[in-house]
């Protein structure tokens, strides 16, 4: 123990070193460089700029290291630049929660935001899984720019367990370029295109797309810690038969434009053909532009469910709606009510296939009641009798400005998302969780990966703080404590006592030095403060945290045992 301890106190002197900035090659990616049955790898030492649309042919395979960042050009229309896995090609994007990997734009040099938008085309995946197409189509957004003969847009198939690989740690920001010479032909910042349930999708944000964040075209794929933010359109979109599994979901809009949070859709055509759109989705923090905000764009609905599809929603926050005409929180196609379609959502409903249940709904401009936000009477029927509550969720924070930086969504104390009865989803693929929501009040897992964090749009990770610079009981020295419980499995909590404002750091470093998680970096008040660590995403072994105020540090070390 005291030679490990000694390598990592030996690897905190080179820390410094190790952070010194390395010349990274630019490699210019053009369509023509990844070809049927290639296996390519693209590496964090290298910046990859993507030059047009750049199709990884049936049969390659492309791999991406934790920490690579990814460019797209300048171009435009039919010059746009997207990445495309067609069908039967894989890709394996596979970041960390320290080295996420990047989609973005090549003008992304620091100074872009939430307002950035439609710099780029975006990353779709095309599978062979089923639709409720009658025959497989071109892909929306690349159907017009590729030339007859030319399949590789198409999506579709047989193959419910289509694998069309994996990604994890991914951020893909300023996407949603119109595409071609047709207006309204946007690709989204991650479209999903009849993909399969043999393809991995968790950890992945759109952030700033200038169409829809997520949409997802028919397809079996399962999806897990997703997160839409600042999208021009919708959250997130689906279409054409959908199905799948999917837990923790997080949207949050902006107040300038936006579209639905969610917009819900059966099929692109043959309303009645199946398999009819029916996702399983839990856990869903759906966060609108604000009660007060009118942004443009067709948000007329928070939640829009039509043509024909079914959905099943459990333990979900849904809070802070509003638009320009007060706008609902939910409503179902009707086809009685002016619909001019054959098919409607309102029959999945009244068949028992259209639940939104074990959920918090609160902060809607049209008010707070059922028949304020959910005016359909058909509506108001099935939220009263699935387990739904009409309270104030109390989250820590929506505050959408940088300067606030005032996200965190994880529910306070005394949330009714943690004390409201809970759909047991009785499937091996959902986790248990103990609150409704995408998160637990002691984990925001959006930290160290996202644009939102890298942006500084999330709130800071101190739960609870005592102490100012009127308070005549300060501290009178920097004081680092011994985490506690120690050993630990998964959280522990961090105390530590500043005597006066300054600007602090909290690390979390590995045995050899590596930094795994930085907990704080702010400045602070005089005061003391403690902080609650969730280690969930790391492995057994010692670690060592570091506190450095103004010109004084300490170290200690601390034990996770799983």
């Amino acid at each position: 123990m005291k030679q490990l301890l000694k390598t990592a106190l030996t690897a905190f002197a080179l820390i410094g070193l190790s952070t010194t900035a390395i010349a990274q090659n630019r490699v210019i990616v053009t369509d023509a460089d990844i070809n049927a049955g290639d296996i390519v790898t693209w590496t964090a030492n290298n910046i990859y700029q993507l030059n047009g649309q750049v199709f990884v042919e049936a049969g390659a395979k492309l791999y991406i290291e934790a920490g690579t960042r990814i460019e797209a050009d300048n171009g435009t229309n039919t010059d746009a630049a997207a990445l495309v896995i067609t069908r039967g090609a894989q890709i394996f994007a596979e970041g960390t929660p320290q080295n996420p990997i990047v989609f973005t734009s090549i003008e992304d040099n620091g100074t872009l935001d939430e307002t950035s938008r439609g710099l780029w085309g975006g990353v779709v995946l095309l599978g062979s899984a089923t639709t409720n197409n009658a025959q497989e189509i071109e892909v929306e957004g690349l159907g017009t720019i590729t030339p007859d003969g030319d399949n590789r847009a198409f999506f579709g198939g047989t193959n419910d367990e289509d694998n069309s690989g994996v990604m994890r740690y991914v951020t893909i920001r300023h996407s949603g370029i119109n595409v071609g010479s047709a207006t309204g032909n946007e690709i989204q910042g991650l479209t999903v295109a009849g993909v399969g349930s043999g393809t991995t999708l968790e950890y992945i944000e759109s952030f700033a797309s200038g169409d829809d964040g997520f949409e997802f075209f028919g397809g079996t794929v399962n999806t897990r810690y997703l997160v839409s933010a600042f999208n021009a359109d919708d959250s997130f979109d689906w279409d054409q038969g959908f199905r799948g599994k999917h837990q923790f979901w997080f949207a949050i809009q902006a107040a300038d434009e936006a579209g639905r949070v969610a917009e819900m859709d059966g099929a692109g055509g043959n309303e009645n053909t199946s398999p009819f759109a029916s996702p399983i989705v839990a856990n869903v923090t759906f966060v609108g532009a604000g009660i007060d905000a009118a942004p443009a764009g067709d948000g007329e609905e928070m939640l829009m469910f039509r043509d024909n599809t079914s959905a099943f929603y459990y333990n979900s926050i849904f809070t802070d709606f509003g638009s320009s005409d007060v706008g609902t929180a939910i409503t179902v196609e009707d086809i009685d009510n002016g619909g001019s379609k054959p098919f409607d959502s309102r029959q999945r409903l009244e068949n028992d296939s259209l639940i939104v249940g074990n959920s918090v709904w609160f902060g809607f401009k049209a008010g707070n009641q059922l028949a304020q936000f959910a005016p359909q009477d058909f509506v108001q029927t099935m939220l009263g009798a699935q387990g739904n509550q009409l309270a104030d969720p109390i989250l820590r924070g929506l505050n959408r400005t940088v300067e606030g930086k005032g996200i965190d969504p994880r529910p306070n104390a005394g949330s009714p998302a943690l004390s409201i009865a809970l759909k047991n989803m009785n499937d091996e693929f959902f986790s248990t969780t103990t609150y409704a929501g995408a998160f637990s009040p002691n984990d925001n897992w959006m930290k160290g990966w996202t644009t939102l964090d890298e942006y500084q749009y999330l709130a800071d990770f101190i739960t609870s703080i005592s102490g100012d610079e009127n308070n005549t009981e300060l501290p009178t020295a920097v004081v680092l404590d011994q985490n506690y419980p120690n050993p630990f499995n998964p959280t522990t909590t961090i105390n530590f006592s500043i005597p006066q404002a300054e600007n602090v750091r909290l690390n979390v470093y590995d045995i050899m030095g590596r930094e795994v998680a930085s907990l704080v970096n702010n400045r602070l008040s005089a005061g003391s403060y403690n902080f609650n660590f969730d280690a969930s995403a790391l492995s057994t072994g010692m670690y060592i945290y570091r506190l450095t105020a103004g010109n004084v540090v300490f170290t200690k070390k601390m034990t996770l045992i799983k």
